[in-house]
């Protein structure tokens, strides 16, 4: 793929080696972001933990301070009175099977799904679409609640889901390259704090290993890891 100059002039910049503090870092991204659309910042976080094994298995959620600056579509699977709640909350679609079958039929047009425990009978035959797709409903990280009106408003304004992967590796968006640095900052540094809070008891050794920022488009820059903490 040919790289545009000002691509290629700011990956010259990056050093591999160098750790860079969360703001010169978090600057040297916006500065260089050259794009004709409002990247993304995202982060990569590498840990000392083994996910093959299920009581190493890093999984939470965080409210960024700041949101995702976009617009987060919730579906909801919700009956009787907590059918009015999820609406009330904001929710953009909520209810029950025919909800099933169009996403059977491949509607995919949301960001995050919440149900209520009674209809995940409904919600359980669409492990296979959901699932595979981060989308699942689960207890875990509070999407399958009686309480769904506080979690959709939790994801509407910018609550995130994390999940350690294969390679023990954690991968989020922290909102837009365009919010200011200091937002950016809070952002980060939230989301490192749930990362540390979800730290299994089982880990041995050194948890974060290594932390990398980068633009949607953009080259990764190695964090120092106690200017996250």
């Amino acid at each position: 793929m040919k790289r545009g100059k000002n691509w290629r002039e700011a990956h010259g910049k990056v050093s591999r080696t160098q750790e860079y503090t969360l703001t010169d870092a978090i600057d040297f991204i916006k500065q260089n972001s050259h794009v004709k659309f409002d990247e993304a910042l995202d982060i990569a976080v590498n840990l000392g933990v083994d996910p093959r094994k299920s009581d190493q298995t890093v999984r939470s959620t965080v409210v960024l301070p700041h949101g995702l600056g976009k617009t987060i579509r919730v579906l909801a699977f919700a009956q009787g009175d907590k059918e009015k709640e999820a609406k009330e909350a904001g929710a953009d679609y909520v209810g029950g099977e025919e909800l099933a079958e169009k996403i059977k039929g491949g509607w995919l047009e949301f960001d995050t799904v919440v149900a209520t425990p009674d209809m995940m009978k409904v919600v359980g035959k669409l492990g296979k679409i959901l699932g595979t797709r981060g989308l699942m409903p689960n207890p875990k990280v509070g999407t399958v609640t009686m309480n769904v009106g506080k979690v959709i408003k939790d994801a509407k304004k910018g609550k995130v889901n994390f999940r350690v992967e294969k390679g023990a590796i954690l991968h989020a968006s922290l909102g837009k390259v365009s919010f200011s640095q200091q937002n950016l900052v809070e952002n980060t540094k939230a989301f490192m704090d749930a990362v540390y809070k979800a730290k299994p008891p089982s880990a041995k050794g050194t948890y974060v290993k290594k932390v990398t920022l980068s633009s949607t488009m953009g080259q990764g820059l190695k964090i120092k890891i106690a200017d996250l903490k």
